[in-house]
């Protein structure tokens, strides 16, 4: 949870005892939330400057009173949108890095509940009324997530082993962390790597060992790493982009014409009822497993170099049961 969310909390629970007329004082504020007597003492300071309470300490009752009985916060006004936007993050990111930030998200949400007990939701709705289903990604450990997550927003250096498994072999690596990305339910870490000096993505469930290091690195600016994330089809970005036109057969056009496949993509309807897709591409690895997941309902029209890969591959698939059957 944040360092915001954390203060918002202990003060929403120190207010409520100043309110009960139960005059709390730091050591309450210590012993409920596991605090050092120091820190609860700055907390109860940080009400009072930052938010400008009227709290005021009495020595015959040993706590704190507020001198106006009638001060209140001003109640931030949420929509029923806002907090159904929130709840639904939830659920959406409920198996992420493990299900840490679906937890602190939950956390966040009962806040809202609290505040907002009038516009009719609850969490049982909520999960009675909406799901999310994720399959084929790659589950991130928590801890993991955590500190890649911590690094990047204080500019510390990591190191860690990573898997690859196109390789088949493991190498050591120390990369200066500059972007998370989430790309279909698997988090991604773009990273300046020391050992191949370039730019890397690095699935995070391939990452173990990871160690976050002393010292920390200056940022690069995001112009100089930003075609990692976005401008060709999937999760591999490059300079060099050519467009890759698939033709769809009539009966599977009718899918593929309610799909976005990428920012740019153009379609083209056919007499036929088919349609051609076109879309830009700056690596065939995944494309070709899309391509390959649609059978004889689509066909590569270009560019040549593809529609070989494919041809080449459905050959294989073609030797393959040929061979085995019986």
């Amino acid at each position: 949870m944040s360092n915001q969310l954390v203060f918002w909390e202990r003060f929403f629970w120190f207010d409520g005892q100043v309110k009960a007329r139960k005059y709390p004082n730091a050591n309450h504020l210590a012993d409920h939330f596991e605090l050092s007597s120091k820190t609860a003492q700055r907390n109860i300071v940080s009400f009072q400057d930052r938010l400008c309470v009227p709290l005021e300490y009495n020595p015959i009752r040993r706590g704190y009173f507020y001198t106006q009985e009638s001060f209140e916060l001003p109640h931030f006004q949420v929509a029923q949108e806002e907090v159904l936007s929130i709840l639904l993050a939830r659920r959406l990111l409920s198996h992420s890095a493990d299900g840490m930030i679906s937890r602190a998200i939950q956390m966040f949400g009962k806040k809202l509940f609290a505040q907002t007990g009038n516009l009719g939701l609850t969490e049982n709705a909520m999960d009675e009324s909406f799901s999310s289903v994720w399959n084929g990604y790659s589950p991130t450990q928590s801890e993991i997530f955590h500190k890649a997550a911590d690094a990047l927003l204080h500019s510390k250096p990591l190191e860690f082993t990573y898997r690859s498994p196109g390789a088949d072999r493991q190498t050591r690596r120390i990369v200066e962390p500059h972007h998370l990305q989430h790309y279909m339910a698997s988090w991604v870490l773009i990273a300046w790597c020391r050992m191949r000096g370039d730019w890397r993505k690095f699935y995070l469930a391939r990452i173990s060992d990871l160690s976050v290091l002393n010292g920390s690195f200056e940022k690069k600016p995001a112009s100089v790493w930003n075609h990692l994330l976005e401008g060709a089809f999937g999760i591999f970005q490059g300079n060099a982009l050519v467009d890759v036109v698939l033709r769809f057969s009539p009966f599977r056009s009718r899918w593929v014409r309610e799909q976005s496949w990428h920012p740019d993509q153009k379609i083209q309807d056919l007499a036929d009822g088919g349609l051609e897709l076109t879309l830009p591409v700056a690596d065939f690895r995944e494309i070709k497993m899309r391509i390959l997941q649609f059978g004889a309902d689509v066909e590569v029209i270009s560019p040549a170099d593809l529609r070989q890969e494919v041809s080449t591959e459905v050959r294989r698939l073609q030797d393959l049961y040929e061979n085995t059957a019986g």
